[in-house]
């Protein structure tokens, strides 16, 4: 049995792979002491967009600078996707791997693949042995794909020069039985050593680990923590005490390295299991939406579980995080009557009110000017800090939005603006039935904002964009915001909203608009508590 700690090629996606070199030669250290056998120290890439640290490429020469023990065998992982489509696939592995194994640190190369990368990797794997490596072949998503079809690949790479299989539970979401049917599948076309990678959205990972031990599995994955992608995987620490690789005494200096660095990242990052990753796991959804969703004060506890239920099914299996805000096709206009802000906005002054404290904290000061001056009153999305009898008419468009509001939605009592042809299925059905709804389309464009009568296209699926652009297309007087309080100091939030005001008090024919609450955005100011009834 091998275990392989792969901490600085997975733990790198909460750092950006940037671990400094005492840190890494610490940990070599650790690992050493703690009779881990094999340590994966990142990964090897050409990609080079944004800033990644060391491990996110892993060179030879950043190798030879470590404290390696020799006791310790070096792993790097490439992504078939570095390769897979290249149009001159040796002159690629050549720039991703320039020396031998003979004249390299690096012993061991795991090639992480999806099933319908395999075909085109085996060529990699006959060029890799070739050059002296050991080569591991990682199969990704192994949940998602029938017990027959494992069987078939696995007779594919048996033909194939690979030194272990590994299968991966990339969705963390797979039990000791569910393990168990795919080491057997496996079994029936694959001779070699058989490696398990395991996530711990549901807490089994070690579990997974261990189930898959005793089933003959020769090579463990685990991560110091668990530190890993999404909510990480078996720890360390927890496989090495159960297989009884190493005594007490040979824990220290891992111990003392969890203590000073690995637990305060893991309290900054945030990595490990909650009901988040759990209900991933349950759904079939990459671990990564999480960890992106967490990481983003955007987002609510109400925001993920609408955003889980929305990506459940196939396009949350594969991450990507334009699915959290594209937006589906719009269906044909004419299947649903469309309706004109004109109608109720034109030549009228509109009261915004937005979701900030500022509403709330100024409370009387605004029913009392919505009682004297009788302006439009749009509350986006729940937002009800004000009286229900002042607010005429709520606005929401987001998807995400929609669905974690639906139900508060559904028990207010004002009429919603809302792009029918955008919504998911079951937003609009439920909506429809229950409420009375103001049809105002919406087209979502980078960067322009157009108003027409009965619909609009916006730069962000955002409500507020949406809104400002209902009250351009119905010809509103201006606009008066009240809860548009910002974010505390350089928040980004802040940036992203006074760009898109720019964008807005930029386009012809857009309606003034006016902060009468304060505000840290970039838009006119006044005070709502200077306005009476001969205020203009």
């Amino acid at each position: 049995m091998l275990i392989l700690d792969c901490t600085l090629r997975d733990g790198g996606y909460y750092n950006q792979w940037n671990f400094s070199h005492d840190v890494v030669n610490r940990y070599l250290r650790a690992m050493a002491a703690a009779q881990v056998d094999v340590v994966e120290l990142g990964l090897r890439s050409l990609k080079n967009h944004g800033f990644k640290g060391p491990n996110a490429f892993t060179s030879d020469a950043y190798l030879a600078q470590l404290d390696i023990a020799s006791s310790l065998q070096v792993a790097v992982m490439v992504n078939a996707a570095e390769f897979v489509g290249s149009d001159n696939l040796p002159q690629t592995l050549q720039q991703l791997f320039p020396n031998p194994a003979a004249q390299s640190p690096v012993d061991i190369v795991r090639v992480a693949c999806h099933s319908y990368e395999i075909e085109a990797t085996l060529p990699a794997v006959y060029w890799l042995k070739k050059q002296g490596y050991q080569v591991g072949l990682n199969m990704m998503q192994i949940s998602e794909l029938s017990l027959n079809h494992i069987g078939s690949y696995a007779k594919q790479i048996n033909s194939a020069p690979v030194d272990v299989l590994y299968f991966a539970d990339s969705l963390g979401s797979m039990n000791a039985t569910q393990v168990q049917a795919v080491i057997q599948a496996l079994r029936l076309g694959w001779q070699g050593d058989i490696g398990i990678h395991t996530h711990d959205n549901i807490g089994l990972a070690l579990q997974n680990s261990l189930t898959a031990m005793a089933a003959g599995t020769r090579w463990l994955d685990c991560t110091v923590t668990g530190m890993g992608r999404g909510p990480g995987n078996a720890k360390t620490e927890e496989l090495v005490m159960e297989t009884g690789r190493a005594a007490p005494g040979d824990m220290v200096p891992l111990l003392k390295l969890i203590s000073s660095y690995f637990a305060p990242l893991k309290h900054q990052c945030g990595w490990g299991t909650n009901p988040f990753y759990y209900l991933s796991g349950k759904l079939g959804i990459h671990p990564s939406y999480v960890q992106e969703m967490m990481s983003d004060s955007r987002y609510s506890e109400e925001d993920i579980i609408a955003a889980l239920e929305q990506l459940k099914g196939q396009q949350g299996k594969k991450f990507d995080m334009h699915q959290l805000s594209r937006q589906p096709q719009a269906t044909d206009a004419a299947e649903y009557s469309e309706w004109s802000p004109e109608t109720i906005f034109a030549g009228r002054e509109i009261l915004l009110l937005g979701t900030g404290p500022g509403v709330h904290e100024h409370r009387v000061a605004i029913e009392s000017y919505v009682r004297t001056r009788q302006p439009v009153v749009v509350a986006l999305n729940t937002q009800s800090a004000i009286g229900q009898d002042d607010i005429d008419y709520r606005i929401a468009c987001h998807p995400i939005r929609l669905l974690a509001d639906l139900e508060q939605l559904l028990e207010l009592p004002q009429p919603l603006i809302t792009p029918l042809n955008l919504l998911p299925e079951q937003v609009k059905t439920r909506l429809e039935k229950n409420q009375s709804l103001l049809n105002f389309g919406m087209r979502v464009s980078t960067d322009v904002f157009k108003f027409s009568r009965t619909h609009c296209q916006v730069p962000t699926s955002l409500v507020i964009g949406y809104a400002l652009a209902a009250f351009a297309a119905g010809k509103a007087e201006r606009v008066l915001m009240a809860g548009f309080d910002g974010y505390a100091g350089d928040d980004r939030r802040n940036l992203e909203m006074n760009q898109l005001l720019q964008q807005y008090q930029s386009t012809p024919t857009a309606s003034p608009l006016l902060a009468v609450t304060q505000t840290r955005y970039e838009m006119p100011q006044a005070s709502i508590y200077g306005f009476n009834e001969s205020t203009p």
